[in-house]
């Protein structure tokens, strides 16, 4: 069974879809989650989020800061409006291709 994947801003969302992974730039160090991973909220630093995409291409997201909650394989990404990405992918459970954000 997948992570379920949703990062989103106040704007938009940016991707949702299902992954096998995701890594992320937390405050206290780059985080990866895989499925069965505890419950946890942590506060994102400027890095670069990348998603294992199920089905689909990777995608890798610039960010500025957020937060990222995990529970019960279900993976929300929460990031300050000036997020871009230059993944070229997209996926068909995608609301919103990702775009670059200027």
């Amino acid at each position: 069974m997948p992570l379920t994947v949703e990062v989103v801003s106040a704007e938009k969302v940016w991707w949702e879809g299902e992954a096998r992974s995701v890594s992320a730039p937390a405050m206290d160090g780059d985080l990866g989650i895989l499925v069965g991973h505890q419950p946890i909220l942590a506060v994102l630093r400027t890095g670069t989020i990348r998603i294992d995409a199920e089905g689909a291409d990777n995608v890798e997201m610039d960010v500025t800061g957020g937060f990222l909650s995990v529970d019960q394989d279900r993976v929300t990404v929460v990031v300050d409006p000036t997020t871009s990405t230059d993944s070229s992918a997209s996926s068909s459970q995608a609301e919103a291709a990702p775009e670059r954000n200027q």
